[in-house]
């Protein structure tokens, strides 16, 4: 949650933060703000998406130096007096993060006068309160990890030392960059692809000092240190929309061709069958897909799998051993629950990753990693990405080909269901329905919907609905119901007539092996056979989504309240 950017350079700053900041946007769009160095440290920041702020700032302005900050918010309201970076004596700053102990910090911190209802400018108050006690800048970042709880990335800026931007990480992601034009702090790589390719990794408690001219890193005990540079081979245009109108769309059509690229580049894949149980963790949609995972394991392997959502997994007993495996799925390879897992168990048992950005903490912590070819996925709600975490979980056990199911998606990718869409995108409430696999598919598609289209969603087990839910169905009450199981499909067809003779208007989605003609369901979707069968059946749930939101005319890429990389608990 939130981008940092910060630049110091040979060119003109605020275009540059701003152009960083729109490519970080994702992460946070409740607010946005700059502080950059003129004669003294100029602030503006503005309530919202970074356009607002645009329209605020002279970005011709003869400044060299700034750190920019988009916020997702966590201490206090969206608003412009809770917008960074904050200013409290000497030091302007931008955080990322969570400061656990704020309200014992902020009993110590009496003397000065809190603008803002965050915890970030806390944390402004405890560095200049440092800060005016030893006048070393260096020194107090290194003291940070012994006074605050919980997790930061900051950038800032001295008012004593106006050339240097400073720069510390602890459990939140921070990247640093050089180029021709300058030297960059930034929470994630997509940020600096416009001008460098070259980007180090910052570890845990690591402290930066970076000029126009030099960078200079040290540790904890202020040793210096010489960090691996690292070079990103991604393709850089796959960050434009083209001719797409939103990301979410263009990151659909574009699954046929990451899925592919996934398969070819992962063909040594572990062996499950050593393991006598099998952990997978995640959050949200990762969940999700663990669960497919779940299903083909248990089903082809014959091995026990128990799929368990982050936040969860690290506060409970997990009876694990050397035996267990433990998977981590994470798109960002960042998201705090699961990274927190990882560091809770990864001397117990042997863990993986499915991770989609490579050298991220997750990717770093496990003992194994597998990468998603997925590329930046730029909208918040995921869909590419999942995909890919899905197809590398079933070529685990399944190891066949599927040049197949790739022409068979790019024909279902033909079909928009708008006509579909239409039915339901004036309603409030819907429910989606299944068995077994089926159900672990009706999660993730009604957790699309309800992101982006801001519609109530539910999600149920079809056998479930008559022991209470089936009390909400009314007439008209959309339901979408999946049946692409023949051992189970009888089963759901029944669970299907029940809300169809309360009045619900049914959405079947079904294969063409299972396809029949009946009075049970008022729409039909019929997807083709695929050993691979979620990876068809995630397409028309993910495209009527997307177009439920489009006539409902949300913002569809930055939906409300939620951001793309999930880094505080």
């Amino acid at each position: 949650m939130c981008g940092i950017y910060c630049y110091v350079g040979k060119k003109k700053a605020i275009p540059i933060l701003l152009d960083g900041l729109a490519s970080l946007e994702y992460r946070g769009y409740d607010s946005a703000g700059i502080a950059y160095v003129t004669d003294k440290i100029n602030i503006n920041k503005e309530k919202g998406h970074l356009s607002n702020l645009k329209n605020l700032i002279d970005a011709q302005t003869d400044t060299y130096i700034g750190i920019g900050h988009t916020r997702w918010a966590t201490h206090g309201k969206p608003s412009k007096k809770n917008a960074h970076p904050f200013k409290q004596g000497k030091i302007t700053l931008v955080h990322n993060g969570i400061i656990e102990n704020y309200q014992e910090l902020k009993k110590i911190l009496t003397e000065y006068n809190l603008k803002s209802e965050t915890d970030s400018e806390i944390l402004t108050c405890l560095i200049d309160k440092l800060y005016s006690e030893c006048h070393d800048i260096i020194k107090v970042l290194a003291k940070l990890n012994k006074i605050i709880k919980g997790s930061y990335a900051i950038g800032l800026i001295v008012k004593d030392d106006k050339n240097n931007i400073y720069g510390i990480k602890k459990n939140s992601p921070l990247i640093l960059a050089q180029s021709d034009i300058g030297n960059f702090l930034a929470s994630d790589i997509p940020a600096i692809l416009k001008y460098t390719n070259k980007y180090i990794l910052l570890d845990d408690n690591d402290i930066v000092k970076m000029n126009k001219d030099e960078i200079t890193i040290y540790d904890s005990k202020l040793n210096i240190l010489d960090k691996k540079i690292n070079t990103f081979d991604g393709d850089v245009s796959k960050i434009s929309k083209g001719k797409y109108e939103h990301f979410m769309v263009k990151e659909i059509f574009e699954q046929p061709d990451v899925l592919y690229k996934t398969y070819l580049e992962n063909q040594n894949l572990p062996d499950l069958k050593k393991y006598n149980k099998i952990h997978i963790v995640g959050c949200g949609s990762a969940y999700h897909a663990g669960l497919i995972g779940k299903y083909y394991i248990e089903k082809y392997c014959n091995i026990e799998v128990n799929v368990e959502i982050a936040s969860e997994y690290r506060y409970k007993n997990n009876f694990i051993d050397k035996n267990t495996l433990v998977i981590f799925i994470s798109q960002s390879g960042e998201t705090a629950d699961t990274l927190a897992c990882v560091k809770k168990v990864k001397d117990k048992c042997d863990t993986l990753g499915i991770i989609n950005v490579i050298d991220s903490s997750i990717a770093r912590e496990v003992k194994n990693v597998i990468y998603t070819k997925a590329g930046c996925e730029i909208a918040v709600a995921t869909t590419k990405a999942y995909s890919c975490q899905i197809l590398l979980l079933m070529m685990m056990v399944l190891k066949k080909d599927i040049t197949n199911l790739i022409s068979k998606i790019n024909h279902l990718l033909k079909n928009n269901y708008e006509q579909i869409s239409q039915k339901i995108y004036n309603k409030e409430h819907l429910f989606y329905i299944g068995r077994d696999i089926d159900y672990y598919l009706a999660l993730e598609g009604s957790l699309k919907l309800k992101e982006i289209s801001y519609i109530h969603s539910e999600a149920y087990p079809a056998g479930e609905l008559k022991h209470g839910t089936i009390s909400l169905i009314e007439k008209n009450t959309v339901v979408i119901a999946i049946a692409t199981d023949k051992d189970l499909v009888d089963k759901t067809i029944s669970n299907i007539k029940e809300v169809k003779a309360r009045g619900a208007y049914v959405i079947y989605i079904t294969t063409n092996s299972l396809n029949q003609e009946s009075d049970f369901y008022d729409e039909k979707i019929v997807i083709e056979e695929d050993l691979y069968q979620p990876l068809l059946t995630i397409i028309p749930i993910q495209l009527i989504a997307y177009h439920v939101a489009k006539l409902r005319k949300c913002d569809i890429d930055k939906p409300k309240n939620l951001a793309k990389s999930v880094t505080v608990e």
